[in-house]
């Protein structure tokens, strides 16, 4: 009955069938990803040192040598950060939505032009930050925990960072492009 339901549901429409092989390069296992530890221009400022995957789609990375596990992207993309305590990304913000949820540990998001708002989230708390408002985000627990953070868009453009940030960035050795990606000099 169940079945028969959903397929009344999606009439009209065929049901799209796949084979182990293509539903495999779907597939990210967490043991297997590679990770970044320069993937944006604030990462050797001090305090902002982090690990960046990329799982689903692109993201917004300014590394472009990170590519993602499972590149098949459609209107969202999922990161997943590790960082120490104390750790974490500087002020920034996106043209889309940000959506954070910690795995593990505790995460603090704070937001505003310069950071003067703060909301701490444990384990599968979920925040969505809107679209322009300057936000980052730090482990504030006593050991290495992750970050999952989905991003909203085909393109989810790039990232827009503080001009304290970028002032800090000038004394690391990073610097972006003409790309907006990372380089060092």
């Amino acid at each position: 009955m169940k079945a028969e339901r959903l397929a009344g549901e999606i009439a009209g429409q065929s049901a799209r069938h796949v084979g182990m092989a293509e539903m495999l390069t779907r597939v990210a296992r967490f043991k297997d990803l590679t990770a970044s530890t320069e993937a944006f221009i604030d990462t050797l400022v001090p305090g902002h040192e982090r690990k960046i995957y990329n799982v689903i789609g692109g993201g917004v990375t300014e590394d472009a040598g990170l590519a993602p596990a499972i590149p098949h992207a459609q209107d969202f993309h999922v990161t997943f950060i590790g960082a120490e305590p104390g750790k974490g990304a500087a002020l920034h913000a996106h043209p889309i939505i940000e959506a954070f949820m910690p795995l593990s540990g505790q995460w603090s998001v704070h937001c505003g032009d310069e950071g003067e708002q703060e909301i701490v989230l444990g384990p599968w708390d979920f925040i969505s930050v809107p679209v322009g408002v300057m936000r980052g985000f730090r482990n504030v627990g006593k050991e290495h925990a992750h970050l999952m953070s989905i991003l909203g868009g085909t393109d989810p453009g790039r990232v827009s960072w503080a001009p304290q940030v970028l002032a800090a960035a000038m004394k690391t050795p990073l610097r972006l492009d003409e790309h907006g990606n990372v380089t060092r000099i």
